[in-house]
């Protein structure tokens, strides 16, 4: 199999890491789609170097978070979400509580760090802190310590700011 046909075989297998990552990093669909692309292009540019010391989802991780955050960087984008005006105003009228649920946690995650965001992503896909400190790279002690201190972050907001629900 080429190399092409292998990367495509393995970015298709895994193009879900890719698709969280650009809606946890971007707010409108444009930026979105923007974001996938950049990461599948860096993704490619560094497939020759992926040796497979880890898993090809845990170095997929890798290149989609820093390519966000370089994207971030060197784009300025405003259309990132750190905007309170993520959940709209019917949020409250909303029959599925279970859907409001989920859209309150995602703006309690928005406003965390960026660093932050990748940890609860990764912890969210059921990743052990030792492998989301391979892909994060700091240790699993402190991927620890950051998952408590962000479950307590999480709740407080969620409580102040959406106590109805």
């Amino acid at each position: 199999m080429s190399v092409e046909k292998e990367f495509i075989k393995l970015l298709n297998q895994h193009q879900k890491i890719i698709h969280k990552v650009c809606s946890l990093y971007m707010n409108s669909q444009t930026a979105k789609e923007d974001l996938f692309q950049e990461i599948t292009l860096q993704a490619w540019k560094a497939y020759g170097n992926f040796r497979g010391d880890a898993k090809f989802s845990t170095w997929l991780y890798r290149v989609a978070l820093n390519t966000a955050i370089t994207f971030y960087r060197k784009e300025k984008k405003t259309d990132f979400i750190y905007s309170t005006n993520i959940i709209p105003d019917s949020l409250n009228n909303e029959i599925d509580t279970t859907e409001s649920k989920l859209k309150c946690m995602y703006a309690a995650i928005s406003h965390l760090s960026k660093i932050d965001k990748a940890i609860v992503m990764l912890y969210l896909e059921d990743y052990s802190y030792a492998e989301i400190s391979d892909t994060i790279g700091i240790t699993a002690n402190h991927i620890a310590v950051k998952m408590n201190r962000i479950k307590i972050k999480l709740k407080e907001y969620t409580q102040q700011n959406y106590s109805n629900l």
